[in-house]
């Protein structure tokens, strides 16, 4: 089976380490992304996509973290945990361009319904975080129009 990468490049009003703390912080990714992204962010640990309180519907393990430029993962459902067929990985590249962040998330490995799902939940997610950053608010209802965003 043909595996996919999806590639989403955003540029944001914003500093490196903001960027990386919205990614990063479950409050933070909670607010414009409807799930918290748990995890200590170190090397080998796990990290969990999450509703506040709930048990968590994406799981992965921290391949590279190196804030505020890059942060590379893997994504799974935790029922499908441990199968190299579902399991997929996501960069967070970000880049200072002195007053603009670059961001490029490139998520690969994935299936023919992986790429569904996520190539209309990026953009959504992408979009809220950027106008959070710079404007201090978030979309309403950003997923509204979106049938599945990005759960692994």
């Amino acid at each position: 089976m043909p595996k996919h990468t999806y590639v989403y490049v955003t540029y944001i009003l914003s500093t490196p380490q903001k960027v990386w703390e919205a990614l990063t912080d479950a409050k933070i990714s909670a607010s414009y992304w409807e799930r918290e992204n748990v995890s200590d962010w170190k090397v080998g640990s796990e990290w969990q996509h999450r509703l506040p309180g709930k048990s968590a519907d994406v799981i992965g393990q921290v391949l590279e973290s190196d804030p505020p430029r890059r942060l590379v993962t893997t994504w799974e459902v935790p029922s499908d945990r441990g199968n190299p067929d579902t399991t997929n990985r996501c960069v967070f590249d970000i880049e200072d361009l002195g007053g603009k962040v670059k961001l490029t998330v490139t998520h690969s490995d994935l299936s023919d319904k992986a790429l569904n799902d996520i190539s209309g939940g990026w953009p959504a997610v992408l979009s809220n975080l950027k106008t959070l950053l710079e404007t201090g608010r978030t979309i309403p209802n950003p997923f509204s129009a979106v049938a599945n965003h990005p759960k692994g």
